[in-house]
């Protein structure tokens, strides 16, 4: 019998730059689907020793599967990219 297949059923989340700082991660799966939202208090919830990811994750831009989400549902199988403001040019 052939395992299911993990990512069919969670949503990749990747953390960049002083998100990733924050969390202490790059990457990590959550369950799916679930709204934005909620995918942003699971990752809080899930790194309690952070006094910072709240703050962080409220000023990142978010991609979902490389777009700018049309809604607040993410399916499963999806990536979340957080990217918080970057300066340079």
């Amino acid at each position: 019998m052939t395992p299911p297949d993990a990512t069919a059923t969670t949503i990749t989340v990747r953390y960049w730059a002083g998100a990733r700082a924050a969390a202490g991660v790059a990457e990590e799966s959550y369950a799916g689907p679930q709204s934005l939202e909620d995918l942003r208090e699971a990752a809080i919830a899930r790194h309690p020793e952070s006094d910072r990811l709240a703050g962080v994750l409220a000023v990142c831009s978010v991609l979902v599967d490389g777009r700018q989400p049309q809604g607040g549902e993410v399916g499963a199988g999806s990536v979340v990219e957080f990217l918080p403001p970057f300066a340079g040019g």
